[in-house]
């Protein structure tokens, strides 16, 4: 008994629950959909709000919105081409969609949606599914060669094709999965070295001492997983634009 009042249950906050009430829970409307939309409530607010002023010497919102798009446009831009403006609205939202869900589970109370693999991975078909569609249109039957590369034997096309079909079809795999995975960890650390906290400081005053320990781990684990927000963001979208970069250039 003991030993189970003492259980930390680290996965407890990813489970999904109603909100808003009863209106909630008529529709099955969780805290993650509800997290969704504040993010899109914050992102289009930011660019609302930043756009607004069109001052020649940007103040501190402005400034931010301008980075933002120029930084993505110019990563667009970089890694698919010319043709990246095409795909920049797309790549700007799946940047921030993922961004928001990082850093606003980090907030109290609040919920990570990309901390569920449904999402993530509903993310990486999306973009897998836009990849092919951009190919098919460009080349059309042609895209198929990309899965027997110029000049190899056609003795190994037995071989070779089934391969590169396979290293296709798991790019949304590894999108989700290192989105979800890496968002995953850094809340269970967190509930981890946080119920740590509370049950040595219930210990008296050797155990508030001890303490603060994983307090100081906690907090360098928050500077940590505000790299990884944005890392995981970048990561996502950037591996986006090379794959479009190969539908575009079909290599």
């Amino acid at each position: 008994m003991a030993a189970e009042a003492h259980a930390i249950d680290a996965l407890g906050q990813f489970a999904l629950s109603p909100a808003l009430g009863a209106i909630g829970a008529s529709v099955n409307f969780t805290q993650s959909n509800l997290m969704m939309l504040i993010s899109a409530v914050l992102i289009l607010g930011m660019l609302y709000l930043g756009a607004k002023p069109r001052a020649v010497v940007p103040g501190r919102l402005q400034a931010l919105a301008e980075i933002a798009y120029s930084s993505i446009h110019g990563m667009c831009v970089d890694q698919i081409g010319h043709e990246g403006k095409r795909f920049f609205p797309f790549i700007f939202t799946l940047f921030f969609f993922v961004l928001l869900g990082n850093l606003l589970g980090l907030l109290p109370f609040s919920f990570t949606y990309t901390s569920h693999i449904a999402v993530t991975f509903a993310l990486a078909v999306l973009v897998i599914v836009l990849v092919t569609i951009v190919a098919l249109s460009i080349h059309g039957l042609h895209f198929f060669s990309y899965f027997f590369p110029a000049g190899a034997p056609k003795l190994l096309a037995p071989l070779i094709i089934p391969v590169e079909v396979i290293s296709y079809l798991s790019r949304p795999v590894s999108l989700s999965i290192r989105l979800f995975a890496n968002m995953v960890a850094g809340h269970v650390m967190f509930a981890v070295f946080s119920s740590f906290i509370v049950m040595m400081s219930a210990a008296g005053v050797l155990g508030t001492i001890g303490a603060v320990g994983p307090l100081a781990l906690n907090v360098a684990l928050m500077g940590f997983e505000l790299l990884v927000a944005f890392l995981q963001a970048y990561v996502f979208s950037i591996l986006t634009c090379i794959y479009l970069h190969d539908a575009v250039h079909l290599h």
